[in-house]
């Protein structure tokens, strides 16, 4: 996710352009057909659905957007609906709606999200507030934690919970560099991100791996015995091991020829990552890759006939008998909704 979102598409584009310096595009193993492509379109001067998560009965897609709220989609009026907010200051007449890149604080900007099902809670990493939780009613968020280890958050972006032991797992992208500084943060190579856990029967935050560059994907395997890690500016995922002979070590699953953006668990227990590919400074070829538990890639799809040279920022897999993909993206105004052929 990491790219200045409060600023307006075209301007955002020109930015990213910058620091997206990606390799030759290139498509591995199979390459998935479509039958169906929907828009959930957000509302009026509303972009940029970073990360999308679904309650325990399946409803949403829920998603954070440019002027600080979270939205639920609703299938009775196909439209988005307001669902929550994390900021106390936030208010219709000066956020909604509202790009400007000073009302950061005020309004908020929420990336990561994901629920527990147990509690009905939904997680939320805002790239200005920290992690924060929002009852099963929705409404104001409630803080969790600003930092881990005496050290704040900079750009805390992605998040997943893993429904087994209510942990939440979720990525600062730099310890260093905040969200408008994040071309500062490519230009010198920052490698300040983290890797964090935090465990709601303490409220205390674990940091597991440090030195990572670009942390902007989390994703919890379905067994719970590892966590997957992307970093933007590596080019790669890494694998934490939170169980089993290799507990508390890491290893570099997947070096990928693109930069790599939010992962996401599927029902399965492969991946799938937002990978957006291309030649050095030219536009990008939005991707998803799936992959399994050994970095091995099984499905490529591209986006480009749909999005253009636009970034994707998040693929997620649902359903049974039809199988969607959802994609989100911080450059767009809706999220796309593939359906399948296997």
């Amino acid at each position: 996710m990491p790219m200045e979102i409060f600023m307006k598409p075209p301007n955002t584009v020109a930015m990213i352009s910058i620091f997206r310096l990606i390799l030759f595009f290139s498509i591995p193993h199979a390459v998935l057909t479509l039958s169906t492509f929907t828009k959930l379109q957000l509302p009026s001067n509303v972009f940029g659905p970073d990360s999308l998560a679904f309650d325990q009965q399946g409803g949403g897609p829920y998603t954070g957007v440019s002027d600080g709220r979270i939205l639920k989609y609703e299938d009775s009026s196909s439209a988005f609906t307001e669902y929550a907010y994390t900021t106390p200051t936030w208010s219709k007449e000066v956020c909604e709606g509202i790009i400007e890149p000073n009302l950061g604080p005020t309004c908020g900007r929420p990336l990561g999200l994901g629920f527990n099902y147990q509690t009905c809670e939904l997680y939320i990493v805002d790239a200005v507030s920290g992690l924060v939780v929002v009852g099963p009613d929705g409404g104001l968020a409630t803080p969790l934690a600003t930092s881990a280890e005496g050290v704040p958050f900079g750009l805390p972006d992605a998040l997943d919970v893993d429904q087994r032991t209510g942990k939440v797992y979720f990525t600062d992208a730099s310890s260093v560099y905040g969200i408008r500084e994040i071309i500062q943060a490519v230009g010198n190579n920052d490698a300040t991100g983290r890797l964090l856990e935090y465990d709601p029967s303490t409220n205390q935050v674990t940091v597991l791996m440090r030195g990572l560059s670009g942390a902007v994907g989390a994703a919890v395997s379905k067994d719970g015995s590892f966590v997957l890690v992307t970093e933007l500016f590596a080019n790669r995922t890494q694998k934490f091991w939170l169980k089993g002979p290799k507990a508390n070590t890491s290893e570099v699953l997947i070096t990928f020829q693109g930069r790599p953006d939010n992962i996401k668990t599927t029902a399965n227990g492969t991946f799938w990552v937002a990978v957006n590919t291309g030649k050095f400074l030219l536009p990008t070829s939005p991707t998803g890759q799936e992959i399994d538990a050994d970095g091995n890639v099984l499905r490529t799809m591209n986006f480009e006939a749909e999005y253009n040279s636009t970034l994707i920022s998040e693929v997620q897999e649902r359903g049974d008998a039809c199988l969607n993909l959802y994609v989100g993206s911080l450059l767009a105004n809706f999220v796309g909704v593939y359906t399948l052929n296997n």
